[in-house]
């Protein structure tokens, strides 16, 4: 995978990506390997630098700390444009793909600048709707699988098209994944529309702020709030697939991002929606990590997604 990497620190680079995005991101890690291998290195360096991304606020002991991560980030995107060299494994795997790939800036902008925006939001400022969480996820998923068709030399506004709603549905699905997790860092209110959780019961107002109400007596509430996240997730996934007639077929490995979503959208169908299911965590998103590969398998070989 890593030939005509040039240097040995390219090479540690890659390295360090595949590592990072296995580790950290192990359902699209699967997906990348059954990428065309001329198109691999490129998607590692995309999907690692997400991985760094999406993780600076979770691994700072200080939320100030996270925030600074992704500055840092924000100017490295900058240098990287005036080919500044930058010492960290994953800003030089994404330059050497950044040169060889002609990738557009402004996706690779937008995606950080989302994760500011949402760093820097107060604990109480909730989004008012599932279409903020839909923005996001356009912003932070979406891209990257433009970056990624833009790598395979993909030119094809209906594969970006059905790109966009594979991103909105990805995102949309692992918010809801990280629901547990995000509620055990106090950050659970900032990934639950405000107008859902008031029309199913979850909203107190206190002391003249709004907060949500998490606890036994509103499980009943939070899976339905889950269950109409999941339900726009599925109508995404839907219009994406209503485009794969007209998707050129050297898009479709990149747009096997649907498989994760799909496997994970069944996992909280099976749960009844519940997100503090145990069964939803555990294997590859609720299910055995051979049956997600083998699944994987047959709509890379079907060449559908």
């Amino acid at each position: 995978m890593m030939n005509g990497g040039g240097s040995h620190s390219l090479r540690s680079a890659f390295s360090y990506c595949v590592q990072q995005v296995r580790n950290y991101d192990y359902h699209h890690y699967l997906c990348l390997l059954e990428l065309p291998p001329e198109m691999r290195k490129a998607a590692f360096a995309l999907r690692a630098f997400n991985v760094e991304t999406a993780r600076a606020m979770d691994v700072a002991s200080d939320p100030k700390i996270g925030l600074m991560r992704l500055l840092w980030w924000q100017e490295a995107i900058e240098k990287l444009y005036t080919k500044k060299p930058i010492n960290h494994p994953a800003a030089q795997a994404l330059s050497w793909t950044i040169s060889e790939h002609n990738i557009s800036k402004p996706w690779l902008k937008r995606s950080v600048e989302a994760r500011i925006r949402d760093a820097q939001r107060e604990v109480e400022d909730m989004p008012e709707s599932i279409e903020e969480l839909e923005k996001y996820a356009e912003d932070t998923v979406s891209t990257l699988l433009y970056n990624t068709l833009q790598a395979g030399g993909i030119s094809s506004t209906t594969a970006d098209h059905a790109a966009s709603h594979i991103g909105k549905a990805s995102g949309l699905v692992l918010l809801l994944k990280s629901l547990p997790y995000h509620c055990t860092r106090n950050r659970h209110q900032s990934y639950i529309p405000s107008n859902l959780a008031e029309k199913h019961g979850l909203l107190v107002k206190q002391g003249g702020r709004s907060e949500i109400l998490l606890d036994e007596n509103s499980r009943e509430g939070l899976c339905n709030v889950v269950f109409e996240i999941a339900s726009v997730a599925n109508v995404h996934l839907l219009k994406a697939r209503e485009l794969a007639g007209k998707v050129p077929p050297e898009a479709k490995p990149v747009l096997l991002h649907s498989v994760p979503v799909q496997v994970l959208l069944d996992s909280l169908r099976k749960a009844h929606f519940d997100v503090f299911d145990p069964k939803i965590q555990r294997g590859v998103l609720g299910v055995p990590p051979l049956w997600f590969q083998l699944k994987l398998k047959w709509y890379s070989w079907r060449s559908i997604f």
